[in-house]
């Protein structure tokens, strides 16, 4: 037996809406603590961060010990760790938080894209991975949505405790479905020895640095960017919370029309759908920064939702092909590099919002995009199962 799609799905719905529930509330967490937008936004950089260097942790100790045990103890971890931020009175305290729950999380996703991977073939994986991804859109959606809620109607903290109390139920569910499923047995081939040496290994190979690359360059420039969009609909158009936590979910509107025609979609070809995805982005980043209306943002946000899936899930699907043998290994890397950039784009881009502006960030974001779907686009995909699918 294998542990459903589904319960899957709700470990990877819990750390999703997690990630994104500090979107719409970095405004009045700025207020609460009398600081300003750009320390608040270091908040992201201090979860994601974590997220992508502890990666390379979890991958080859999925490889060796298990995924679903590690995912296990992993959501024990998160739950105690979430629940934590509700009782903290300082931004550094709360940074610090993130920065562990960011840690622990770090093992749900890539591991249980790679579990899915062990076990479904090559021909039905897109599929597969379409719909475990619709749980992490949902969980988007919802953590955007309710974070805009709870922070304007019932305060930031409470949302820290829902989801703490949520995410001990799933773990629990994990444990007991955990003792009836069978993963397949550890047949790693890449070479141990320290943490890092198996991930070196993979870099050797010209294919795998191309996704690499290409992610970590998703991961700086569209999520980097992302972080502060709700921070800019406040400022130009002096939205509610509640407002603009539902229209940043937008994106995760994209996600979920991605998850339901991907069938449709993949007979486009993968460089076909890197192209047009990184064209969507570029030109909802460019349109987000030049509209006057903010009613207009809603399908702009629907259409950056489509085209960030188009883009991220096939790379992500060639990322679970890179290396078989060693699933965990290879996705945790993958993961690794999107985060990494992620947090290190937040930081970047909460100076450059400081200095000069949100537009110019946007429209460099969206061009960032643009140039590196084109670039991944034009190469030949040289993973064999790639080649022949």
């Amino acid at each position: 037996m294998r542990i459903s799609l589904g319960l899957l799905g709700l470990a990877a719905f819990t750390v999703a809406a997690d990630a994104r529930v500090l979107d719409p509330l970095l405004p009045v967490i700025a207020d609460e603590f009398h600081t300003g937008i750009g320390t608040v936004g270091l908040l992201v950089t201090a979860y994601t961060v974590p997220y992508g260097l502890f990666q390379l942790v979890y991958g080859p100790l999925g490889d060796r010990v298990g995924k679903l045990k590690v995912i296990t103890a992993a959501m024990v971890a998160f739950a105690l760790g979430t629940a934590g931020c509700v009782f903290v009175h300082d931004v550094a305290l709360l940074a610090l938080l993130r920065f562990l729950t960011g840690m622990v999380a770090a093992a749900v996703i890539p591991l249980s894209l790679a579990y899915i991977a062990d076990n479904f073939p090559y021909q039905e994986r897109q599929a597969a991975l379409g719909k475990y991804m619709s749980a992490v859109v949902l969980g988007q959606i919802l953590g955007s949505s309710l974070g805009g809620i709870f922070g304007e109607y019932f305060g930031w903290r409470d949302i820290f405790l829902v989801f703490g109390l949520f995410s001990l139920l799933v773990a629990v569910a994990l444990w007991r479905g955990m003792k009836f499923a069978v993963e397949p047995q550890p047949r790693a081939t890449l070479k141990t020895g320290s943490v890092f040496k198996p991930y070196w290994q993979l870099l050797k190979r010209g294919d795998a640095r191309s996704v690499i690359i290409a992610v970590f360059i998703e991961g700086f420039f569209l999520f980097g960017a992302f972080a502060y969009i709700g921070a800019f609909l406040r400022d130009r158009y002096s939205l509610s919370y509640v407002v603009i936590g539902f229209l940043l979910s937008g994106l995760g509107v994209g996600g979920l029309i991605y998850s339901a025609s991907v069938k449709q979609l993949v007979r486009l070809g993968e460089n076909n759908l890197i192209g047009i995805g990184g064209l969507l982005v570029c030109g909802s980043y460019i349109a987000i920064a030049t509209i006057q209306n903010w009613m207009l943002f809603i399908p702009l946000a629907v259409f950056m939702g489509l085209g960030l899936y188009m883009l991220h899930n096939t790379l992500q699907t060639r990322a679970t092909e890179l290396t078989p043998e060693a699933r965990g290994t290879a996705v945790s890397l993958f993961a690794f590099s999107v985060f990494l950039g992620q947090g290190v784009g937040s930081a970047v881009f909460a100076l450059a919002v400081s200095s000069v502006g949100y537009l110019p960030c946007f429209i460099a974001a969206g061009l960032a995009i643009a140039a590196m779907a084109f670039w991944l686009s034009s190469q030949s995909p040289v993973v064999p199962a790639l080649r022949q699918s």
